[in-house]
């Protein structure tokens, strides 16, 4: 997606990010790049200048996961980024294991039979490119207002109907593009991955904002409130499982609090269908 390896393009983005006094330096003067220099990074982690200068720039492809660890600290990584660093450091001197067989978009019966028994609960399958692979007809009827309900990314970004249905669409847009980023770091040699990017690069400045800032989030418990066009607004809880059986996919589960207002608005948009 640039000259850059994927690796050196995350260490540049987070050095950037990070003030000097965010790293417990001493800020004197103007400076002439934003966030940290090269060489305070390298003096952070204990490398070299050149080293750290070569790693970003894609010139260094093995680096020892000390030196990745290291370098993490420096930048104040925590959490998904730490482990968004390692995997990319993984995968910038080794191809990713890639899809398991059978490819990433093979939804198994027993999991689409799973959906299927959930008649009261909007319930689908997303893979790495937020593509969504299967889903039961709740899911479809809440998407209804969707041109096409295919790619949770394309809906949020380049779907007008993306931004009523999310009632905070800032929060949305920016939990896909960080998912896309996270699944990217997993596997950067993605076709699809790289085709669904470069499309909402093109087309959405608001994704391609995002996706230069390489934030680094995967789905988990959230609650949030979706505009359906006939139901109304809708409070919604969420959760996002890895399937075993298919690691490269999640299964995301809305719910909505028994008895509730949406409960009984979920309930209406079964009958119609």
């Amino acid at each position: 997606m640039s000259d850059r390896t994927p690796l050196g393009e995350f260490l540049r983005a987070r050095r950037e990010g990070l003030g000097p006094r965010d790293a417990g330096l001493p800020a004197h003067g103007r400076r002439r790049v934003p966030g940290l220099r090269r060489e305070e990074v390298a003096l952070l982690a204990g490398v070299s200048s050149d080293y750290y200068m070569r790693l970003e720039q894609g010139r260094e492809t093995s680096p020892s996961p000390q030196v990745i660890d290291a370098i993490a600290a420096a930048l104040r990584l925590a959490g998904e980024e730490r482990e968004h660093l390692r995997r990319l450091r993984r995968a910038s001197h080794a191809r990713p294991r890639g899809i398991p067989a059978g490819g990433p978009d093979e939804v198994g019966p027993q999991l689409r039979r799973l959906l299927d028994s959930w008649p009261d609960t909007p319930a689908f399958v997303l893979g790495p490119a937020l593509d969504v692979l299967a889903h039961n007809a709740l899911a479809a009827a809440l998407h209804s207002g969707f041109r096409r309900f295919d790619n949770l990314a394309r809906m949020v970004f380049l779907d007008p109907a993306g931004r009523e249905f999310h009632r905070d669409w800032e929060r949305a847009a920016h939990s896909c593009a960080s998912e896309l980023r996270a699944a990217y770091g997993h596997d950067p040699d993605s076709p699809r991955i790289t085709e669904v990017v470069e499309t909402l690069r093109a087309k959405s400045e608001d994704f391609a904002q995002l996706w230069s800032r390489h934030e680094v989030k995967g789905k988990a418990r959230q609650e949030k409130v979706l505009v359906h066009p006939q139901a109304g607004a809708l409070e919604i809880q969420f959760s996002a499982f890895t399937v075993n059986d298919a690691p490269h996919q999640q299964l995301v589960v809305y719910q909505a609090e028994p008895g509730s207002a949406t409960a009984a608005a979920l309930a209406e948009l079964r009958s119609r269908g």
